[in-house]
């Protein structure tokens, strides 16, 4: 299938091939284009359900963002049960630049504040999609440190049910709040459960600003357990990544 391509955001736009760990394993020249232009969404399949892949929101963090263009590559070739919306590079300028951060602010902080960047993210999964997965990576020693499933109990429940789903197929440590937004404001994932879309958050380990095989692998199983939950891939599947 041909996926089709838009942006969602302008304000975001960044040289991604100037980051030399992307450059070194993206080889699809047309996101390259399209991260120039800001934040890129890819749509595969059509109807239902549909599921909202993101990374990138801290841009040093690239093991996700590189995984999520697998998915991309993968899923072209897949019969697909549903949509599968995918941001790789929710801000390509900080990816470009690998740093956490873009022009100073957290965009995991900002998902709640109108005219963001992650609030753009936001209302654009509101109103496209049934569930939301977020890919991030974490430093041994960092928070959470270690391979991780993020999700909240209320005031959806969903959120906790897809993340312990995952963190049972994946081996991960299941971190579950019991109220979205309590600890996290203007996260994705908990903007999203606040508004009764469910959402989750999963870790990878990497340092900041680097990736490696392993990392970018564990990222890509993560999503694909995500999409296996919704039946929009096979499970059997699965088995063979």
């Amino acid at each position: 299938m041909t996926p089709k391509i838009h942006i969602i955001c302008k304000d975001s736009g960044g040289d991604i091939t100037r980051n030399p760990y992307i450059n070194k394993f993206l080889k699809n020249e047309k996101l390259v284009y399209y991260a120039k232009k800001g934040t890129p969404v890819v749509k595969l399949g059509s109807g239902s359900p549909k599921v909202m892949v993101t990374a990138g929101v801290h841009g040093d963090e690239l093991p996700p963002q590189l995984a999520a263009v697998r998915l991309i590559e993968f899923l072209k070739n897949c019969k697909l049960d549903g949509t599968v919306y995918v941001i790789p590079f929710v801000a390509p300028k900080s990816t470009m630049e690998n740093v956490r951060n873009l022009r100073g602010k957290d965009l995991n902080r900002l998902s709640h504040c109108e005219g963001t960047i992650t609030n753009h993210v936001l209302n654009f999964a509101l109103s496209h999609a049934d569930a939301l997965a977020d890919f991030h990576s974490t430093e041994i020693g960092g928070n959470p440190g270690e391979e991780s499933v993020f999700c909240s109990k209320n005031p959806c429940m969903d959120s906790f049910i897809l993340g312990s789903f995952i963190a049972q197929k994946i081996s991960a440590k299941l971190i579950c709040h019991e109220k979205a937004g309590e600890k996290y404001r203007g996260a994705l994932e908990d903007e999203c459960n606040l508004r009764y879309l469910p959402a989750v958050t999963c870790e990878v380990v990497s340092k900041k600003g680097k990736a490696d095989e392993k990392s970018i692998r564990r990222s890509f199983l993560q999503m694909i357990i995500v999409l296996s939950y919704f039946n929009i891939i096979k499970e059997d599947l699965v088995a063979i990544i």
